[in-house]
């Protein structure tokens, strides 16, 4: 008599709206085929209204963990059991982890980013302008403060969410890095100017994201110089009206493919102990820049 098979497999995945558009999945699911784990990763639409009770039923069902994405990053946080140092520093979660039965928020965005940024840049002594003020804009504001950036300028439509990110840049954040940093909250008008002196320009908004590709960042891409680096954190597609105009200028350019393979090999870290290989994770993801 043979023994019998285990046909369970651990559950994590993404929760968002719109969710559709979100290629981790296929990333995700190359490497647990690569290393032979026996998970899957779902890709599931989750409306705001509804997030608690997708926490729950991801309570129900076993889930070791899952990803957020937008509009969840910051909501989520009343419906879990506790924060990782650097996802209660920055108030937003991308990645849940269960650890003895409890739902513990973690944040990977930042790092993933750093991670796609520094062989381009290093963003220790530079001006950044940011727009966004959402979860992932919080993500990638806090590690560039803690690599070291010189100055922060926040750009986003919405005044409260703004200014509440360039508070705790300046305080918690600046107290963590010695108070070496200057961060500026600036109303975001039609049309944005981009200074002179800026180093780096990070869009941390959904704009431009599939399907809604022909919707375009309100700024004067004129004031974009060769001499900047211009980052976009959209991986659908990969290269964004953004990036195609800041590279006719002659601008190094840093799509959203990056940031994406590299959060999300922290997080299959938290869930399954096991390091991805990045580059099966890629491969996997490279038919997208294609479109």
């Amino acid at each position: 008599m043979t023994d019998g098979m285990n046909f369970q497999r651990n559950l994590v995945g993404v929760f968002g709206q719109p969710v559709a558009e979100n290629p981790s999945e296929i990333m995700v699911e190359a490497a647990f085929r690569h290393h032979a784990l026996p998970w899957r990763y779902l890709t599931i639409e989750v409306a705001p209204e509804g997030l608690g009770d997708a926490v729950q039923g991801a309570r129900a069902m076993g889930f070791a963990g899952f990803n957020c994405t937008t509009p969840h990053k910051v909501a989520v946080i009343e419906h879990l059991d506790g924060l990782g140092e650097s996802a209660a520093l920055m108030g937003a979660v991308n990645c849940v982890v269960r650890r003895n039965n409890r739902l513990i928020g973690e944040n990977t965005d930042g790092k993933g980013f750093l991670s796609s940024l520094r062989p381009v840049i290093d963003p220790a002594g530079r001006d950044i302008v940011i727009f966004g003020a959402g979860g992932a804009a919080r993500a990638i504001a806090v590690e560039l403060a803690l690599a070291g950036a010189r100055g922060l300028a926040i750009v986003n439509r919405g005044r409260e969410r703004g200014v509440q990110l360039v508070r705790l840049l300046n305080t918690s954040v600046a107290d963590a890095v010695g108070g070496l940093l200057q961060a500026d909250f600036h109303p975001w008008p039609e049309t944005y100017a981009v200074p002179a002196a800026t180093d780096i320009v990070v869009n941390a908004t959904s704009i431009g994201l599939f399907p809604n590709v022909e919707e375009e960042l309100a700024i004067d891409y004129d004031t974009l110089s060769r001499d900047m680096v211009v980052a976009d954190v959209i991986p659908n597609p990969p290269q964004t009206r953004l990036l195609r105009e800041a590279d006719g200028r002659g601008c190094r350019t840093i799509d959203g493919l990056g940031m994406l393979v590299d959060q999300g090999r922290i997080g299959i870290e938290h869930w399954t102990g096991v390091s991805p290989d990045a580059d099966v994770m890629r491969s996997a993801l490279a038919g997208l820049a294609d479109h």
